[in-house]
């Protein structure tokens, strides 16, 4: 995919806010110091009288969204996923989620890609975190037109929602003039027989590139971008699972209580399917470019396509 246009989905987030911003008085962002880093300054430079730099007190940011939505406005608070999920999860829980309010959070940074910025920062435990609250929406896009498309589902939404955008520039594949976006609907993106791969954000590119080796190779790979974690689209799941027999998850999270576990829970209670969950092992990461760090911990095209050889058995 080297003539492929790539572009940061932590980019897409700051200019799809400037462009809903322009339509929505109502819309407000909150920062907690990093508005450079997660790309709300685009929109801070736009309607510097809409965008509060909170300082480093991330749970204050979430009190203070929660209160902006109680009042009828649609705060998006951003910080780094670490930060946003982690630091700030008992304010997430209790001020956001038990009264369902209003709000978004745009959690940039997340995953192993951070690189190297070190473990501290490289968070592949959001998605388990935010899964946990009832009513939460936890989704993360493949690329930048779906980013776009997903900060605009956010907004129209009525209900706390979260985001995951990633440091790394990533292959934009789709078409601004067709594609639609719909929270809790999958999008097939290669049709197979043989295994169904299930990724989500930066992992969708790799697992359409493994697709096509592996078609080279005989094997007839079903590849889909399962952008909404939650609410997951169980009847895609289960279409594919019906017609494969055999699936792969691929995430930039730890296997366990991500979208590999989402997937892995559907299917046993519905249709019992053999599965394989590639991800961070239960284990931190270290500091080291995102290229390389990917590369290790097997979060790649080349990895997706051997545990799929392996897995069929061929």
């Amino acid at each position: 995919m080297a003539d492929v246009k790539k572009i940061a989905t932590r980019d897409s987030y700051g200019n799809a806010l400037k462009e809903l911003g322009a339509e929505h008085e109502d819309l407000i962002v909150f920062d907690a110091d990093l508005a450079a880093a997660t790309k709300t300054g685009v929109f801070k430079k736009a309607y510097p009288e809409r965008h509060f730099d909170c300082g480093i007190a991330e749970g204050n940011m979430m009190a203070v969204a929660a209160g902006a939505a109680a009042m009828g406005l649609v705060p998006f608070a951003s910080s780094f996923a670490m930060f946003a999920a982690g630091r700030a999860f008992e304010q997430v829980r209790n001020s956001i989620g038990y009264p369902h309010l209003n709000v978004k959070i745009g959690a940039t940074h997340g995953g192993i890609s951070v690189g190297e910025d070190g473990a501290s920062h490289q968070c592949c435990e959001d998605y388990a975190l935010m899964r946990s609250i009832p009513g939460m929406v936890v989704m993360s896009p493949a690329d930048d037109v779906e980013a776009k498309a997903m900060v605009k589902a956010a907004y129209e939404h009525e209900g706390p929602v979260y985001m995951r955008f990633g440091r790394s520039a990533v292959p934009v594949f789709h078409d601004a003039e067709t594609f639609t976006f719909t929270i809790g609907k999958g999008e097939v993106l290669q049709q197979g027989t043989d295994v169904a791969i299930i990724a989500n954000g930066l992992l969708v590119a790799e697992a359409m590139e493994a697709g096509k080796t592996l078609a080279e190779m005989g094997i007839s790979a079903m590849v889909i971008n399962m952008a909404t974690v939650k609410p997951l689209d169980e009847e895609l799941v289960l279409e594919a699972a019906r017609i494969c027999g055999r699936v792969i998850t691929c995430e930039e999270h730890n296997i366990l209580g991500g979208l590999g576990e989402a997937v892995c829970g559907v299917l046993a209670e519905k249709l019992p399917t053999p599965v394989r969950r590639i991800g961070v092992n239960d284990e931190f990461g270290h500091s080291g470019s995102a290229a390389a760090l990917l590369k290790q911990f097997g979060l790649s095209a080349e990895h997706i396509v051997e545990v799929t050889r392996e897995f069929l058995g061929k």
